[in-house]
């Protein structure tokens, strides 16, 4: 739990609360207007506490993520992307690519050709 004494975590905390505070007094004005006549400030008095619950969940839920491990899906993502490596080419082996006869279709053979140029350039950057 010392994770959420930091500075960090002071400032979402800071934040949290002066936002609910805020929401609650808006729903508290907007009560006010309505029994001074204005009938629509009913349903925005209404509204005001629910944007303060909106923000408690986000608060309460932005917590038990920082409480979460991390999964090994995300732990190999960050540790490339720390690595300055080049990203891992994605596997499809259910996928079939076929063989392209320049005779049959000059036109699509030209264009493959293009791009693993255009793909072979951007792996030596």
């Amino acid at each position: 739990m010392r994770r959420f004494l930091t500075l960090r975590w002071f400032r979402y905390h800071l934040m949290m609360i002066l936002l609910v505070v805020a929401f609650l007094a808006l729903g508290w004005w907007q009560w006010t207007r309505g029994e001074g006549g204005n009938a629509r400030s009913y349903g925005y008095a209404l509204e005001w506490p629910a944007f303060a619950i909106f923000v408690v969940v986000f608060w309460i839920r932005l917590m038990r993520d920082e409480l979460k491990p991390p999964r090994a899906d995300d732990a190999a993502a960050e540790a490339s992307d720390g690595a300055g490596g080049e990203p891992a080419e994605p596997e499809f082996p259910d996928v079939v690519r076929p063989e392209i006869d320049p005779a049959t279709d000059p036109e699509l053979a030209a264009y493959n050709d293009y791009l693993a140029r255009l793909n072979a350039g951007a792996k030596r950057k």
